[in-house]
């Protein structure tokens, strides 16, 4: 990925974008490698959570994106937003949906189910919406599987980068 981003920077490139979640964990090693600002898959989700009036946020994707610092932490301590994650067992119900079925194309009732109920739990625990952190999450939920908002970061960051090349 360093290489990549250093090649786009060569290629004429204003900026880069790592357009999956979970590989956001090399955000920092690929930033130090280029001159050329990196447009986080965070960013304009935490600013669209927040234009929304969210201060408490649920976090759904890979056990990577839920349980290390280099997301949600980016979420809290740039964008003051609370950030509420799944318990152990639901982290790997999670985690293992995607790379188990929704990478290799299999959309399942009872996934979808499995999803419904741990975005249940979330809003127990107080969150006023739903990111949807992996790319593949938007196979199984949409905005009428749940009454909490959902954030898209697939979408939300695409339309932020088309709105910044333009600009």
């Amino acid at each position: 990925m360093v290489k990549a981003a250093q090649n786009l920077e060569k290629g004429g490139a204003d900026f880069v974008m790592i357009c999956t979640n979970t590989m956001h964990k090399m955000a920092k090693e690929v930033q130090d490698s280029i001159n050329i600002p990196l447009f986080y898959i965070v960013d304009p989700t935490g600013e669209a959570i927040k234009a929304a009036g969210v201060t408490k946020i649920g976090l759904l994707g890979t056990k990577f994106a839920m349980e290390h610092d280099f997301y949600k932490g980016r979420l809290n301590s740039e964008l003051g937003l609370e950030v509420v994650v799944p318990n152990d067992t639901d982290r790997q119900i999670i985690h293992d949906i995607i790379y188990d079925e929704l990478c290799l194309g299999i959309i399942r009732e009872d996934s979808k189910k499995q999803y419904q109920e741990i975005i249940k739990k979330l809003k127990l625990e107080g969150a006023q919406g739903v990111i949807l952190g992996c790319t593949e999450i938007m196979l199984l939920i949409n905005q009428t599987d749940t009454d909490l908002p959902i954030f898209d970061t697939t979408r939300i960051h695409a339309e932020a980068a088309v709105e910044r090349a333009v600009r």
